[in-house]
């Protein structure tokens, strides 16, 4: 004898299965799904309107730490960036920052900082057009134009600089506390100018790519854009240039 499980009606059907999905974005809001960033937090992917974070397989923020590192400690790398690429880095950096200087947006006696700034090419390059008042953080330091520190949690007090610069916002694996980061120590009125490739032209060693920069403007909470233009700045075309607002 045939045991026949009985069908429910499709209204009844549908509203039960509706019911549960409820039920499950509730219980599992998608915003848990991105963790905060900590040692020991595991890494998620996060695709967020024109910012794709790139897995890697990293099972831990340590992780993330580590295979930057075997770009930044590379010792063939090092000597290339010290050696052959000092004086030609240097040169068109200082170009860029003569142009941000002409344009009143970066002056002698400004407090500048260098993100991700390698070897110091860049902190070197401000120095040169006469920000003495200038210093580079990564992960390793290069005294005395290099100190270490972790873009994602900058060791320097609220409203320190009156300008930063970076190029490497591809490393970032949580771009909104890189943005953060530059905010916070920002002083108001600061300027803040990046580097980023809308193109694509990434390295492997890059946590995310940059698909407009759109995204990029509404990470900045408490800045204005002053202006945006194309450049070519080693493998990098796009140069922002923000404002914090006074208040």
């Amino acid at each position: 004898m045939k045991f026949v499980i009985p069908k429910l009606p499709f209204t009844l059907s549908l509203f039960l299965s509706l019911s549960f999905l409820i039920i499950f974005l509730f219980a599992f809001p998608t915003t848990f799904l991105r963790r905060p960033l900590s040692s020991s937090s595991s890494v998620t992917s996060v695709a967020d309107e024109g910012i794709r974070i790139r897995h890697h397989g990293y099972s831990s923020y340590e992780a993330y730490i580590k295979h930057q590192l075997n770009k930044t400690q590379n010792p063939k790398l090092r000597k290339v960036w010290t050696t052959r690429d000092w004086d030609r880095k240097v040169r068109v950096f200082s170009t860029f920052f003569r142009r941000l200087s002409d344009r009143g947006l970066l002056s002698n006696q400004s407090k500048a900082l260098s993100i991700g700034a390698r070897v110091g090419q860049e902190v070197a390059a401000l120095r040169l057009i006469g920000v003495e008042d200038s210093v580079g953080i990564d992960l390793v330091p290069r005294p005395p134009l290099v100190v270490k520190g972790d873009f994602h949690a900058q060791p320097f007090d609220e409203e320190t600089f009156d300008f930063e610069f970076s190029n490497v916002f591809d490393h970032a694996l949580y771009p909104e506390k890189f943005v953060g980061e530059i905010e916070r120590t920002l002083k108001p009125g600061g300027v803040c100018v990046l580097h980023v490739s809308i193109s694509g032209k990434t390295d492997k060693y890059s946590a995310n790519d940059l698909l407009s920069v759109k995204p990029l403007v509404k990470l900045f909470k408490r800045s204005k854009v002053v202006e945006m233009r194309k450049i070519d700045g080693f493998g990098l075309d796009t140069e922002i240039v923000f404002r914090k607002n006074m208040n």
